[in-house]
């Protein structure tokens, strides 16, 4: 059976598919650097998965941090990923129990990185904590 983590990242990977201006350049943990040619894209990866028993209960309360990032390529590369960020935030915070495997989706961050290259590179990463709970002894339930 699959995790209840792997299955919101995977819902969120799906959910993103035709976010504007990426197409299908949409990554599940990807270390490898693009290419020019696959530039707008969007990383998807998460940071860290945090629990909490419920005492009342036997069950765990998780709070995922997610980040999906936009890289762009372009003269101001925040401005040209502008329309990327707010159409994946949209997609996102449209389902906030991510196809019924959470409890809720809330924005965390937001940062900028630039990259000096040949041309100027963006990464703007975007937050997420996802809240959803499992039984003590059982991760997919």
């Amino acid at each position: 059976m699959t995790t209840k983590r792997e299955n919101i990242l995977a819902t969120i990977k799906t959910t993103l598919a035709n976010t504007s201006g990426v197409g299908d350049r949409i990554y599940r943990s990807r270390v490898e650097p693009l290419s020019r040619g696959e530039s707008p894209a969007i990383v998807i990866e998460p940071i860290k998965d945090d629990a909490e028993q419920n005492t009342s209960l036997p069950t765990l309360d998780w709070t995922l941090r997610v980040r999906v990032s936009v890289i762009e390529i372009a003269a101001v590369p925040d401005q040209a990923a502008d329309d990327t960020v707010e159409s994946l935030h949209s997609k996102i915070m449209s389902d906030l129990t991510v196809g019924g495997y959470a409890i809720d989706v809330r924005p965390f961050r937001t940062e900028f990185e630039f990259v000096e290259a040949d041309q100027p590179l963006g990464i703007i990463s975007n937050e997420y904590e996802i809240r959803y709970r499992t039984e003590v002894d059982d991760l997919t339930q």
